[in-house]
């Protein structure tokens, strides 16, 4: 069964590669010689084939899989004529998607029943969340059998939604950011999702007029008013220039237009195609679009602990960092620093959190418990640590540290945390009963910035086995060390999005990450990841402890 779903789907993928101008492809009749232009793949349709007379079970199936695959061409037409009765009414492609590696049949598969043993990757639901599986898991996926008046096999119950095997999920979804606002109005805080690339720019702007996925909505804001939709129900795009029209015009008129139009024109402008958005109220243009913050920043130098001191890699030398004092006797750990280099602190020992000492001022406790974690500054000036003890602490000079609550972090024990540049988002690496897991949650705070509680999180990262710290990479991305399989290794883990690890280190020690990412081993060199491998930093020597603000 499952040679004949993959000779339905690649017959049509093989001929894009000649033919990638053509609307559509079809997966039968004779091949025609052509004179179309390479174009982008996103424009290909790929068509699909209907049941043939005499198919079994199993082929129906298989070519139902094959037609839902393609069905964005058709809306799903030909994978409906593989269904019976009331189910070719009732199934929704668009309840989600199941992506899946190998699919083979069940040994419960009968005439009546096909069954199929799914290994399932992620999952991604109507909205275009997407949910890492976990490594090995696994699912039967059912689809019950009848004859139809001609006495040929169809599918008379199919679980709503699409599954999708890797291969073609990548061909026809794409992850794009949703942008929403911090609660000051100072930073525009990604929400990834994945959506098909067949009307991509529509799917967007209708998603993020809906609003934030729950895990977010406490801790941004939006400047989308209520019942604001696309009318027509689309996002037009001509020349590069993205029509965006908003219905009732009242309503749009009397938004904070600017900062509505730099929601979705951060949202949009990343679309292939898209060079410029033009946002309507009705038919009135409106101008104007407010300046904000984004994306993971600028880098700044690395900074690293060398014989008692903190120094910086500028322009390939190692520098001790101006205005600071040395190192000695505070056994120096972790140090961390927001954009500005206003706040630094680090852990002296593996149990006080410190400001680092300056010129003008000698060092700081700012907290003491057992176990302390590494410590990450966020915007507000607030240095986030954990202790087995008493979970998420932050911490600032001249205040008393704050217990951060997170009732999912009960029983759980954080191995790090790192706070995103919007200071919205935070990503915490915990272990458990069930295990490790990397989760990211929204950071609730009170009108000072003092932060109270962290909402329900999002797991990212469930492939992987095992992790001990991290640190984001860009805006939506973190670089985690941990294991998926084999050594530990650097892994780049998304938000919403499937893992990847990098080529392993000898002797991996610790971990820095904005847009490059750096590592230390246990002998004190310094490695930075380029194209495809870790290049050594030389001429430097004796490091540990690699630092990026945040």
């Amino acid at each position: 069964m499952i040679a004949r779903r993959l000779r339905r789907s690649l017959v049509a993928l093989g001929t894009v590669v000649v033919l990638a101008a053509c609307t559509a492809i079809p997966t039968s009749g004779p091949v025609e010689e052509g004179d179309a232009e390479v174009s982008e793949p996103s424009e290909i349709d790929v068509l699909a084939e209907g049941p043939q007379p005499g198919d079994t079970p199993a082929e129906i199936v298989d070519g139902f899989l094959a037609a839902g695959a393609a069905g964005s061409t058709d809306n799903f037409g030909t994978a409906r004529e593989y269904l019976a009765g009331e189910a070719k009414t009732t199934w929704d492609p668009s309840a989600g998607v199941l992506v899946s590696g190998p699919v083979v049949p069940a040994p419960t598969t009968t005439e009546t029943e096909v069954t199929l043993d799914v290994t399932v990757l992620a999952r991604v639901g109507a909205r275009g969340v997407y949910a890492e599986a976990p490594p090995a898991g696994r699912e039967t996926v059912t689809f019950g059998m009848v004859r139809n008046d001609a006495d040929e096999w169809r599918i008379a119950e199919a679980p709503d939604g699409l599954l999708l095997q890797q291969e073609d999920f990548s061909r026809l979804y794409r992850p794009a950011s949703l942008y929403f606002l911090s609660p000051d109005q100072e930073f525009l805080v990604p929400e990834e999702r994945w959506f098909p690339t067949k009307n991509l720019s529509t799917s967007i702007v209708s998603e993020l007029l809906a609003g934030p996925s729950p895990w977010l909505q406490d801790a941004v804001v939006t400047a989308v008013p209520d019942g604001v939709e696309l009318n027509p129900e689309a996002v037009l795009v001509e020349d590069g220039v993205a029509a965006v029209r908003l219905e009732p015009a009242l309503a749009v008129t009397r938004a904070d237009r600017d900062l509505l139009i730099a929601q979705i024109d951060a949202s949009l402008r990343p679309v292939p195609g898209i060079s410029s958005v033009q946002v309507y109220a009705r038919d009135v243009p409106l101008e104007g679009s407010a300046t904000l913050e984004s994306g993971s920043g600028p880098p700044g130098n690395i900074e690293l602990v060398q014989e008692d001191r903190l120094v910086a890699l500028v322009d390939g030398e190692i520098e001790p960092v101006a205005g600071l004092d040395p190192l000695d006797g505070l056994d120096a750990r972790s140090p961390a620093r927001n954009e500005d280099a206003s706040v630094r602190v680090m852990l002296s020992g593996p149990s006080t959190l410190v400001t680092v000492p300056t010129a003008d001022a000698g060092p700081q406790e700012l907290l003491s418990g057992s176990g302390l974690v590494a410590p990450s500054v966020d915007r507000f000036g607030w240095a986030w640590t954990a202790q087995p003890s008493s979970g998420l602490v932050a911490a600032r000079a001249g205040e008393p540290p704050v217990q951060v609550r997170a009732d999912w972090l009960e029983g759980r024990v954080v191995r790090s945390v790192r706070v995103a540049r919007d200071g919205v988002r935070v990503a915490v690496v915990s272990t458990g009963a069930d295990g490790v897991q990397v989760d990211v949650a929204a950071i609730t705070r009170d009108e000072s910035g003092v932060p109270q509680q962290l909402g329900i999180p999002v797991r990212a990262g469930a492939s992987l086995v095992d992790a001990t710290s991290v640190v984001w990479s860009e805006e939506s991305t973190l670089a985690v060390v941990g294991r998926s399989g084999g050594n530990a290794a650097v892994h780049l883990v998304p938000v919403a999005g499937p893992t990847s690890a990098l080529p392993e280190v000898a002797n991996l020690a610790d971990l820095a990450g904005s847009t490059v990412i750096y590592v230390t081993t246990t002998d004190g060199e310094l490695r930075r990841f380029v194209g495809s491998t870790w290049a050594q930093i030389m001429g430097v020597a004796d490091v540990s402890y690699p630092a990026f603000p945040g």
